[in-house]
């Protein structure tokens, strides 16, 4: 991924539209923050009159102490000012990044899957943790701190000019000098910055890969080789982050070095002018407390300049996500079909598809099928024949190059795809389990089913038994992924999930697969009783399914190259008889 050169400002201004909607909390920061800066200006000078009316001329204890108090007064309103500051922005801080966190996520979800064939999972969590994690580090602290520095070192600043002008516009003048190189050293920071980033993310996209293939990797004894591989990645993040703290340091170094120079040589003059009898002790102790205050000022800007540069990297990245958009768009004015509770009709014309990464390898060519409503209709062919492509473009995960499907008469291309979906059960080949309860997961499809609709739909699915043997029933959490069942069991829980649901379009690829043979015969029963009055296409190689569809698409390199019954398809001898006497010893004798 290629590092941006764009300013640092423009990247972080497009977070004004996350912190627009508490623009009164960002007002009472600034307050709380200008009211702080304020308070501390005000120190040296209760500190002048303390020394000059206190101190220098014998004044009485009352005196004293009436000068003491005025220093305390002070403190303890800062005290107050800065808690309220800290809150205040820390408030912030928390609420646009968790706004941020869940507009990229919800941004993010809603890609086609041409999206995710690019786009690692690990750097999309990369960019919703560790870059969400500096920028609440920015707005919740590091912008407030450098606000407040800013006004604090301004106000220093003009203290000591107002005091002191013509010594103190040398001082400015110097300041600016110090300026150039600091920009010059920060867009560096901000570079490596984002390279930096980019490095975890590829070495956190790694790891979530290997994670979620453990047994695999297990099996595979491939466990060092894994490790090794991530250490390299990791080596290679530690090595660009070590650039860009090189480069931070001396960034700091230079703005802090160059800055106390100045202002020592300030300083200087200033205790030249006490001994020549221009200047007060109280004014020097004045003045030395704003040195020290513009000092500290600029050093604490050093390091939030190096925050913000870290964050404009982040905010980079995480508005590139939600800069992308997906190529699966609704219309403006969708059209609305009237979906009945039996089944839909489905034509597709002269379809011609190539997934997005391999433009240059249709996958399905020209196809022109039609189904009744109410009809089963089973796919087979070899691997690669397209099945699961077409099943893909029902969905309309992907729009096809060339060619149409209908839905009852209306284009999917002119439905609104949520909707189009909303009207479709899918059984993956590799069920999805969520990480929570039985009900849940079964209940995915139809949040709003009550108990004894998900007990149904269970039962089935041929699902109710071995939930029941459960620890919890349907109330046992899971795990990651369903990591808990069996094959079988998760998809006889996608099969459930799929019957409650009760869309009049059923797209059942292999959903039996993974069952055992006493399974299978129970949950092909319960298929056949969902089936009924709903349009069914099934990718199968198992007889049971094949044999009781209505028609047979036998698809080859994208190509509808044969269809009809089991029998006549038998009789014609052609490819789909092959397929038979491969994968299916009994067909012969059905």
């Amino acid at each position: 991924m290629s590092i941006p050169s764009q300013p640092t400002a423009p990247s972080l201004r497009r977070l004004w539209s996350f912190v627009r909607p508490y623009r009164w909390q960002v007002a009472m920061a600034l307050f709380f923050l200008l009211m702080a800066a304020a308070t501390t200006l005000a120190f040296p000078w209760a500190l002048r009159r303390l020394i000059d009316e206190g101190l220098a001329t014998g004044a009485s204890s009352d005196t004293l102490l009436l000068g003491f108090a005025e220093l305390l007064a002070v403190a303890l309103v800062l005290a107050v000012f800065s808690a309220a500051r800290y809150y205040t922005v820390s408030w912030l801080g928390e609420h646009v990044t968790a706004d941020v966190r869940q507009r990229v996520y919800a941004h993010v979800i809603e890609q086609s899957p041409t999206f995710f064939e690019t786009t690692h999972a690990g750097d999309v969590l990369s960019r919703l943790g560790q870059d969400a994690t500096l920028i609440h580090t920015v707005v919740g602290s590091s912008l407030s701190m450098g606000l407040r520095n800013l006004v604090m070192g301004t106000g220093a600043l003009i203290m000591l000019v107002w005091t002191n002008p013509w010594m103190m516009m040398k001082v400015a003048a110097l300041l600016l000098a110090v300026v150039l190189p600091s920009v010059f050293l920060g867009r560096r920071v901000r570079r490596l910055s984002r390279a930096s980033q980019d490095r975890e993310a590829d070495a956190s996209a790694v790891a979530a890969e290997v994670l979620n293939a453990i047994p695999v990797v297990q099996s595979y004894v491939a466990e060092q080789r894994e490790a090794r591989r991530f250490s390299a990645m990791s080596a290679q993040a530690m090595r660009t982050a070590l650039s860009r703290i090189r480069a931070r340091s001396m960034l700091v170094l230079f703005i802090m070095g160059a800055s106390s120079v100045v202002l020592l040589w300030g300083l200087y003059q200033g205790t030249l002018s006490v001994r020549q009898g221009t200047t007060t002790a109280g004014e020097l102790g004045q003045t030395l407390v704003y040195v020290l205050l513009l000092g500290s000022a600029l050093g604490v800007l050093g390091e939030v300049y190096g925050d913000v540069l870290r964050a404009a990297g982040a905010t980079e990245r995480l508005m590139e996500l939600l800069q992308t958009r997906s190529e699966i768009q609704p219309p403006a004015e969708p059209q609305t079909l009237r979906w009945p509770e039996n089944g839909v009709s489905v034509r597709v014309e002269h379809l011609v598809f190539a997934y997005p990464s391999r433009p240059d390898r249709p996958v399905l060519d020209q196809l022109n099928v039609q189904v009744t409503a109410g009809q089963t209709i089973a796919l087979v062919g070899p691997s690669g024949a397209g099945k699961s492509s077409l099943f893909a473009l029902l969905s309309r995960f992907y729009d096809p190059q060339a060619g149409q499907i209908l839905i009852d008469g209306v284009p999917i291309a002119a439905m609104d795809p949520r909707d189009l979906r909303r009207h479709i059960s899918l059984v993956p080949q590799e069920p999805v389990i969520f990480s929570g309860s039985v009900l849940e997961n079964i209940r995915y499809g139809a949040p709003d089913a009550t108990q004894a609709q998900v007990e149904a739909a269970a039962q089935a699915a041929y699902a109710d038994e071995f939930i029941h043997q459960l620890p919890q029933g349907y109330h046992t959490d899971l795990g990651d992924r369903g990591i808990r069942l069996s094959g079988g069991q998760r998809q006889r829980l996608a099969i459930a999930r799929a019957i409650l649901k009760n869309a009049p379009l059923l797209l059942l690829d292999e959903a039996t697969s993974a069952l055992d043979a006493h399974s299978e015969r129970m949950v092909q029963a319960a298929l056949q009783t969902a089936m009924k009055g709903r349009t069914t296409l099934v990718i199968a190689h198992r007889l049971a399914t094949v044999v009781r569809a209505d028609v047979i698409w036998v698809l080859d390199h994208g190509r509808l190259v044969e269809q009809g019954t089991h029998l006549s398809l038998i009789r014609q001898g052609g490819l789909y008889a092959k397929l038979a006497a491969l994968q299916f010893d009994s067909l012969e004798h059905a």
